[in-house]
């Protein structure tokens, strides 16, 4: 096949390159900036992967004929949520991805021959948080947040891409975990013994290994009876207390000293509550199509990891 991907070059869609170049496939890189393209995949070591700039906030030339015979689309892209959230970066996480889905679908519609599959990138924040709550595919928001509003708004401008007969599959993300990520910024504190939950511990953390979401989303590249809405977690969602806990277990590191509520607000600001507050998200379609997991116990998932 031949697939392009927005987002290639981050934590998720790097490691996606390298399994469909491994697959034989051909990938086509839609970046910012080629140079940067080119640093994370030389073309001695990636000679399937072609390197092509967009202006993804933009309407303009790089559109025509940018996805004409391509077998699918994997749009990842989308300012990172890991920052302190002012207005100008709350306004990056949504542009970037509603804006950015809406110019590629742009491309589409210019697009000939289409692409019959296209896999967009959500997240498990469009359920709202709860501590009691159990969300699956079929839930609605609890909640009118605003990562919640960001993730209505991503999802809505993918939907646009089915008015070309084109196959859409919409993965909501737990938070994923590999070397990088969510767990390089966990394992600083636990490796100086200073490590232990954040906030109360009682918070879900609805989580997925990296290698598991490629592979499921090489599985919606190439299930045609994959369509719709897709929980991108484990079926196991742990609490906070319980994943700093297991993460001490294979660090051989203790568990014990709590990271305040306004520690970690004063380094994220709002973006604070993805960890603060939290959800239990439960992959019940993901489960129903067949899609085995690798690493379906968070233990599994850090051992691998660290």
């Amino acid at each position: 096949m031949k697939i392009v991907i927005t987002g290639a070059t981050g934590f998720v869609g790097s490691r996606l390159v390298e399994r469909l170049q491994a697959d034989g496939h051909m990938v086509v890189v839609l970046t910012r900036s080629i140079d940067h393209g080119r640093r994370v995949f030389p073309q001695a070591a990636f000679p399937k992967v072609e390197v092509v700039a967009y202006s993804p906030l933009e309407s303009g030339n790089w559109q025509t004929g940018i996805l004409s015979g391509c077998d699918g689309v994997v749009n990842l892209a989308g300012a990172p949520i890991s920052e302190r959230w002012s207005d100008e970066h709350k306004q990056a996480i949504l542009d970037s991805r509603k804006v950015g889905t809406e110019k590629l679908v742009e491309a589409l519609a210019k697009a000939d021959p289409k692409p019959s599959v296209w896999v967009n990138a959500s997240a498990i924040g469009y359920y709202g948080t709860s501590e009691s709550t159990t969300f699956d595919e079929t839930s609605t928001p609890i909640e009118n947040d605003f990562l919640s509003q960001v993730c209505q708004a991503w999802e809505g401008a993918a939907h646009s891409v089915k008015d070309y007969g084109t196959r859409l599959v919409i993965l909501r993300f737990g938070i994923v975990l590999g070397m990088g990520g969510a767990v390089a910024k966990m394992l600083t504190p636990f490796r100086m013994f200073a490590g232990g939950p954040i906030g109360s511990g009682r918070q879900w953390f609805s989580w997925i290994h990296r290698d598991d979401l490629v592979n499921l989303i090489v599985k919606a590249l190439n299930d045609p009876q994959m369509e719709g809405i897709y929980n991108a977690t484990a079926p196991n969602p742990v609490r906070m207390a319980e994943f700093c806990k297991t993460l001490g277990k294979v660090l051989n590191r203790p568990s014990w000293l709590p990271v305040p509520d306004f520690v970690l607000e004063a380094i994220l600001g709002d973006g604070a509550q993805v960890v603060l507050e939290g959800q239990q998200v439960l992959p019940k379609r993901t489960e129903a199509s067949g899609f085995t997991y690798h690493y379906a116990q968070v233990k599994d998932a850090l051992d691998e990891i660290v």
